[in-house]
């Protein structure tokens, strides 16, 4: 992968970097504070990549719990229960702010030195998303003296600012990194190449990419300020990501040593298996009516009846539809193949061994296995079931497709319901389309992947959800465009999923305090074997806790930081744009 090339120059010579409120250091000629942006840019890219997903080595980043608090994936882990603890977040916290603002900070500082606008045009605009990451899921962070910031070491003290004082500092960040980028006048408009491992230093893409990031975080404030003047001048303008090739991802590749395989393949899929998929995301996509399961009377399936033709693609079984249990593995829950644990369980299996039975993310997210019926063998999947090579999806095509549909549904965009149900059909397009791209940047080991899109199944399926589009009220409209933006995203950033249910409470999700959802909707099947769903005794699901509708702080940070606020409350401290 070309970017190992650049990481490790990149980190060693940001140990040697100096900015405002930095250690001191005398000048050495052999070791010089200044970075070429071309070093730096590659590092930053990965580590925003790395830290929003599911981190690496072992380290969380903020998908590894917010998945689970979306209710995509399972984990007997820290977020289960919803276990919220800063210190579980010092890693993806500190490494966000040294490793990917910082840099970009450098970079910014060293292009506008040199006149190299679109090196700091780049690096303005990835900052701008790193940020506004940072405050949809903390609220107030540390912004105006994040320079000051020096990972949790002691000798800085950034002042917290409140997260509605940042925002309208973000679109202006974006618009200055736009303004570099169109800047013909520089006289050294250095352009990067192969060290821009998201678009290579296309400059367009950029432009789209940074107008697609504003149109989001437009659509994010929606609830608190009249968006419909510049969401509207942005749709206008054309300026958007315009396809799923160029989408903002970070590519990842095959090699284990050093490693550069996607976090969610390589700490969770060829090592140990801690994920788990959450059978409530499953059951959806499968199109399970709940309300026919053990007597329920209340379906909680917006999409009852009606199949995704992608579950193959998000989902590897090890076990084949009628295979025996794994001698030694203990299931939770079963259903063909299918097997997880469930959120909140109290159990008897909950803890028990199941690495080699137990349903791992498949070639969509995470690079692995295509789920063709004929599961592991016995043995249960390995680093060489895959090629861990998926890219992060931090911002497609199909994700500005949902967020126009959602602004349509909203009213922020004019067309009604018409509209919106053309710009739903064309989301769903480009997320059957992306399910093949991934597969096409992954690769394979031993398989041959079919292409989904233009199938009949993935046809009827899109059809079926745009009929039921057009026979459902206003709410539901809406409940049915955050769902399959929330199913599309499976795998990418779960940040952007939080977001939508927390603004909108779309998609419905698990809720192991509800009593009518919970006790009535797992079940545990036997040991051996398969059972029909509605004579398989229930499991026993709780927990005490309230949903988190932001995240703690780094514990770090608020030991080290004087200036750092006493940690939060998560389950009351709310972001500026929540209702």
């Amino acid at each position: 992968m070309k970017y190992l090339k650049y990481i490790l120059p990149g980190i060693l010579l940001f140990s040697l970097s100096c900015t405002k409120g930095y250690l001191d250091v005398n000048t050495d000629p052999n070791n010089p504070t200044e970075m070429a942006e071309a070093k730096l840019l590659p590092n930053a890219q990965k580590a925003l990549a790395d830290n929003l997903g599911f981190g690496v080595d072992g380290a969380g980043g903020f998908s590894y719990m917010l998945s689970v608090y979306t209710h995509q994936i399972t984990m007997r882990e820290y977020p289960d229960k919803y276990g919220t603890e800063g210190v579980n977040l010092n890693t993806a916290w500190n490494n966000i702010y040294t490793d990917a603002i910082r840099n970009c900070e450098e970079i910014i500082k060293s292009a506008e030195e040199s006149e190299n606008t679109i090196y700091s045009g780049i690096a303005k605009i990835m900052n701008a998303y790193a940020y506004s990451q940072l405050v949809d899921v903390f609220g107030d962070i540390p912004f105006s003296e994040s320079n000051d910031y020096q990972g949790g070491a002691g000798f800085g003290a950034p002042a917290f600012d409140q997260g509605k004082d940042i925002y309208p500092q973000l679109f202006t960040l974006i618009d200055e990194g736009i303004a570099d980028l169109n800047n013909t006048t520089a006289e050294n408009p250095n352009k990067p190449g192969s060290d821009d491992l998201i678009y290579g230093g296309n400059v367009n893409a950029w432009i789209n990419a940074a107008n697609t990031i504003k149109l989001k975080l437009y659509n994010q404030v929606r609830l608190v300020q009249d968006v419909s003047g510049p969401v509207n001048e942005l749709l206008s303008g054309g300026k958007l990501i315009g396809s799923t090739a160029t989408s903002f991802v970070f590519p990842y590749g095959t090699a284990a040593s050093p490693n550069e395989r996607s976090p969610f393949f390589a700490d969770y899929y060829a090592t140990q298996r801690s994920i788990n998929i959450s059978p409530w995301f499953y059951e959806i996509m499968k199109g399970y009516n709940m309300k026919d399961i053990n007597g329920m009377t209340k379906d909680f399936n917006v999409f009852s009846g009606i199949e995704d033709p992608r579950v193959p693609y998000y989902f590897f079984n090890q076990l084949q539809p009628d295979e025996g249990n794994i001698e030694g593995n203990q299931i939770e829950y079963r259903d063909g193949g299918f097997s997880s644990i469930v959120f909140g369980s109290t159990g008897p299996n909950r803890d028990k061994s199941h690495d080699k039975s137990t349903t791992v993310m498949g070639i969509y997210p995470a690079g692995g296995r295509y789920d063709d019926g004929e599961g592991s063998g016995g043995s249960g999947v390995t680093a060489g079931s895959g090629t861990g090579a998926a890219p992060f999806r931090m911002l497609t095509y199909a994700d500005r497709l949902f967020i126009e549909a959602e602004l349509i549904q909203a009213g922020v965009v004019t067309g009604g319901p018409a509209a919106a149900k053309d710009k739903l059909k064309a989301a769903l397009n480009a997320a059957i389309a992306q399910v093949d791209y991934v597969v096409t940047k992954a690769g394979t080991v031993n398989q041959t992947v079919p292409k989904l899109a233009g199938t009949d199944e993935a046809s009827d399926f899109i059809d079926a959800v745009v009929a039921l589009f057009e026979s459902s009220s206003a709410d539901k409209q809406m409940e049915i465009i955050l769902t399959q933006k929330w199913i599309s995203n499976f795998g990418g950033n779960s940040v952007d999923c939080y977001n939508d249910y927390r603004r909108t409470k779309y998609p419905v999700i698990f809720d192991p305090n509800n009593p009518e959802m919970a006790p009535d909707r797992f079940f545990q099947p036997p040991l051996t074997g398969n059972i029909e769903l509605d004579q398989a005794p229930l499991i026993p699901v709780i927990t005490s806790r309230s949903y988190p509708v932001t995240l703690p702080w780094s514990q770090r940070e608020l030991e080290l930081n004087k200036n750092a606020p006493a940690q939060k409350t998560p389950a009351s401290f709310k972001v500026f744009w929540m209702n």
